[in-house]
């Protein structure tokens, strides 16, 4: 069977991890926004202070056996996880850039090529998450001519440490470190259900296409998310926490991205809505905001019923834990 003929009324698990879950929400006695992961930009923390976190990121907990397993025993039917987010730092070994787990911490291990065994072993589909555009860690990262459109951090690139935008040319950062990284995580990690990509600011017409195809050429039955970018796409991702009524016939997208004008039905009629289980994404110690188990089985259920994918976020903490309350919330709402 087709991905495409597969992936349909599905439930996920989506990972957010990263630096990001070192701080934990909390910078210097003030809380993050919403959003955890987007810590550095909320507090403009300059690269050289940021990638330190990366000498103290030690997951020692870390198992993908039992990521896996916790995921199947919930219900889940895939596995989507962060190899790289907006801050830069990939979760796989990467030749394109030494800002990874193997390279740039002591747990000096390829996260991604640990959770693509254990699904292969448990069959559990897998699929990556992956920042195309934005890319803090990098001069000539994406984000730089949408500053006028709120976010959630103070900038959608880094105007820290990079201000000037006069200099910024995202075709440095996407030949040199975009499209490198993206070729590694199709070839490097088995089969992939789904590349899911994320708010295409910057990137243009031609990129869009050089990466769909990519996808295409190395694993054709891979589907592409909606955030791609450019109208280049398999499925369509609903806005964040996106609840529906009735099945899609038309959608305009995350604000701010620019396919919205191009937009189009998903072609082969999948769609899917990634959510949060509190209201960050990435691991948040003072986000005690919860769905109750029987909120998620609800929202499960209508979903599933009008043949909508639902992708359910989890944010391990730094030790590599997932935390206790989500797990209980889970366990219980896959017995609803």
């Amino acid at each position: 069977m087709m991905m495409r003929e597969w992936f349909k009324g599905k439930n996920g698990m989506m990972i957010h991890w990263g630096l990001y879950s070192v701080l934990a929400g909390e910078y210097r006695g003030r809380r993050s926004d919403s959003y955890a992961e987007w810590i550095q930009s909320r507090w403009r923390i300059p690269n050289a202070e940021y990638s330190r976190l990366a000498e103290v990121f030690n997951p020692i907990y870390f198992d993908a056996d039992e990521w896996v397993r916790f995921a199947k025993d919930c219900g889940m039917e895939y596995l989507v996880v962060t190899s790289k987010h907006h801050e830069g730092f990939a979760l796989f070994h990467s030749k394109a850039s030494r800002f990874n787990m193997y390279d740039a911490t002591p747990f000096h291990r390829d996260v991604i090529e640990e959770l693509a065994n254990a699904c292969a072993r448990q069959n559990l589909k897998l699929g990556l998450y992956y920042s195309q555009d934005l890319d803090w860690h990098e001069p000539h990262g994406g984000g730089y001519l949408s500053n006028h459109l709120a976010c959630s951090g103070t900038a959608w690139d880094n105007n820290w440490d990079f201000p000037n935008e006069a200099e910024k040319n995202f075709d440095i950062c996407f030949q040199e470190k975009i499209m490198p990284q993206v070729e590694e995580i199709l070839q490097n990690y088995g089969e992939l259900c789904l590349i899911w990509f994320d708010v295409p600011m910057t990137i243009n017409d031609l990129q869009s296409r050089a990466i769909y195809e990519a996808v295409k050429r190395y694993q054709p039955d891979c589907l592409i998310n909606s955030r791609l970018g450019n109208g280049a796409y398999d499925y369509v991702s609903l806005g964040d926490n996106e609840i529906p009524d009735r099945m899609p016939e038309s959608h305009s997208g995350t604000p701010g991205m620019n396919d919205i004008d191009g937009f189009k039905p998903s072609p082969y009629g999948l769609y899917e809505t990634a959510a949060t289980l509190n209201d960050s994404w990435g691991y948040c110690a003072w986000d005690h905001n919860w769905k109750s188990a029987a909120r998620v089985a609800e929202i499960r259920n209508h979903l599933n019923s009008l043949g909508i994918n639902y992708l359910l976020n989890m944010g391990p903490d730094a030790l590599g834990r997932f935390p206790v309350t989500a797990q209980e919330i889970l366990r219980e709402a896959s017995k609803l």
